[in-house]
């Protein structure tokens, strides 16, 4: 009895040290995966995500983690859409709150905003279905530039001088591809936009002298594919089109993740 007691034990022991060196190996290994995720970008690289009018930084909520999960820092810069130059301000602040390298991410409006800041950190700009405007050129003159959906809403601005969107709007036009509870998400968070915004002409643009990456969204219903592809090709953007639609942040975040990756993987690695 006491002998198998003693092998028992003996076994028992064997399998725990065994078991502890597997998990060891195992978390070793984990961690050499995680550091060369990291190791991948320059220190301090930085995803900063910027919302769009009608929406909040919580439109990027899908998109933040799984950048994360590559070992780059992501922050989601809040503008106020009283004009383009005070959007730039704000982003401008934002920035002060990073360091190392950065790639910029513009949604619609946001594409004027992320073309109109000045900064040497910011080596990359990326377009998610985003208005880019020239020199000169306002936004509106860019959005307006080709006929427009028949499910795109009219869009009037308040005694204020501020654009809201109608609640419908989300599922109809902005979002048709989230789900209903998410766009009901989206149009109870929303924020106006002032004409300001877009009427304001847009200085020299930053995609002039650094590399743009354009997703097209193919099944857009606020602004015409063909616009997208006409502002791509005239910041000789790399393009990457998927049938998604005007927010694809909310049904095809990994499309989203994809394009920024590959712009972060060309422009901030170490």
């Amino acid at each position: 009895m006491e002998r198998r007691e003693f092998l028992g034990g003996l076994t028992a022991a064997s399998l725990g040290a065994a078991f502890r060196g597997t998990l060891g190996r195992v978390a070793q290994a984990a961690s050499g995966r995680q550091a060369k995720r990291t190791e991948e970008f320059a220190d301090g690289s930085t995803i900063v995500l910027v919302h769009a009018a009608w929406a909040d930084g919580s439109c990027w909520s899908n998109v933040v983690a799984p950048l994360e999960r590559h070992g780059l820092k992501v922050v989601c810069a809040p503008i106020p859409m009283t004009s383009l130059s005070n959007d730039a301000t704000a982003l401008n602040w934002a920035l002060e709150r990073t360091s190392g390298p950065v790639a910029l991410v513009g949604h619609a409006y946001s594409g004027a905003v992320i073309a109109a800041v000045k900064g040497e950190r910011v080596k990359s700009l990326v377009y998610v279905t985003a208005l880019a405007p020239d020199e000169s050129e306002t936004v509106a003159k860019v959005f307006y530039r080709d006929t427009a959906s028949p499910q795109q809403p009219k869009m009037v601005p308040d005694a204020h001088g501020y654009v809201w969107m109608p609640d419908d709007a989300f599922s109809t036009a902005l979002a048709q591809k989230a789900s209903p509870e998410q766009a009901r998400i989206a149009a109870a968070v929303q924020r106006p936009i002032s004409v300001q915004c877009i009427q304001e002409p847009a200085p020299t643009p930053l995609w002039k002298s650094k590399p743009a990456w354009y997703l097209v969204a193919e099944d857009d219903l606020m602004i015409n594919p063909k616009t997208q592809r006409f502002m791509a090709e005239r910041m000789k953007a790399t393009v990457r089109a998927h049938p998604v639609d005007h927010t694809p942040m909310y049904a095809s975040p990994g499309v989203v993740v994809d394009v920024i990756l590959e712009a972060a993987r060309k422009t901030l690695s170490s």
